[in-house]
C-alpha cells in the first residue's frame, strides 16, 4: 500500500486525511494486512449484495477481521494535531475504529475477505461502537425494507447470526445488551450525518437527499422490539 500517496477516494487537501494516513501507517507497521488498497475485488454498490455477504462463514471472516483490527489499532496513539471526518477528541481507552466496515467496503479474493477499504470515516469510538456498526452492516440490524433491498428473504435468523458474530469477535455480553449499542451506535450516526451535511460534506448531503438518515431513525425504532 502506498500511503503517501493520494488515499482513493481521500483527497489530500481533506483536513482529515493525514490523521489517516498516520493510522495507516500504523497498521503497515504493525503487519497488519487487512487494510487493502483498491486493487482487488470489491463488493459492488448494486443490490441486492452478493449472496456471499449473507453466508455465515463470511460473516464469521468479518468478526474475525474486525477482532484483528482491534488489536492492531489498540496501541495506536493518533498524532496530537489529527482531526478526523467525524470529529471527536482521541483519549485513552478509545480506538480509532473503522466505523464503515460494511459490504459495500469489503474486499475478497474468492470467498475469502481480505478486508475493508473506505477508511475516511476512521475516528475515535470505543470497541463496542465498531462492532456494533458491524453487527448493523452484517447481521443485518438496519431497517426492514432496507434489508429485503440487500437481498435477504428472511430475517427470522437474525438473532442467531447476532450471536455467531459476537461470540466469533469474542464479545461476552448478551444479545440484547448489544442491540443496544447498535441503537445508540446509529443514533449517534443519524446525528453526525446531518451535522456533516449542515457543514457542507457533499456526501452526506447526498446522503440526506436520499433519505438516508430516515432510513437509519427506522431501524432504531424497528430494533426496539428486535427479539431477545
Amino acid at each position: 500500500m502506498n500511503i503517501d500517496a493520494e488515499l482513493p477516494g481521500v483527497p489530500v487537501e481533506e483536513p482529515w486525511a493525514p490523521a489517516v494516513r498516520a493510522l495507516l501507517r500504523h497498521l503497515e507497521d504493525s503487519d497488519f494486512d487487512g487494510a487493502p488498497p483498491v486493487d482487488g475485488t470489491a463488493t459492488s454498490a448494486a443490490m441486492p449484495w452478493p449472496e456471499w455477504t449473507r453466508e455465515d462463514d463470511t460473516l464469521w471472516q468479518v468478526a474475525q477481521w474486525l477482532r484483528e483490527y482491534h488489536e492492531a489499532v489498540a496501541d495506536f496513539v493518533p498524532p496530537a494535531d489529527a482531526r478526523w471526518r467525524k470529529g471527536g477528541a482521541w483519549e485513552p481507552g478509545l480506538i480509532i475504529g473503522h466505523n464503515d466496515a460494511a459490504p459495500y467496503n469489503a474486499t475478497r479474493a474468492g470467498r475469502r475477505l481480505t478486508g475493508f477499504v473506505g477508511w475516511d470515516f476512521a475516528g475515535p469510538v470505543s470497541r463496542d461502537a465498531d462492532l456494533a456498526f458491524t453487527a448493523f452492516a452484517w447481521v443485518p440490524l438496519t431497517a426492514r425494507g432496507d434489508a429485503a433491498d440487500d437481498g435477504w428473504t428472511d430475517l427470522t435468523d437474525r438473532p442467531r447470526r447476532l450471536r455467531m458474530l459476537l461470540d466469533a469477535y469474542g464479545w461476552r455480553g448478551t444479545a440484547a445488551d448489544m442491540v443496544r449499542e447498535v441503537r445508540d451506535r446509529i443514533s449517534a450516526a443519524i446525528h453526525d450525518i446531518r451535522r456533516l451535511a449542515t457543514d457542507g460534506d457533499h456526501d452526506c448531503r447526498e446522503l440526506i437527499h436520499s433519505g438516508h438518515d430516515l432510513r437509519l431513525a427506522t431501524a432504531v425504532k424497528e430494533l426496539a422490539s428486535f427479539p431477545g
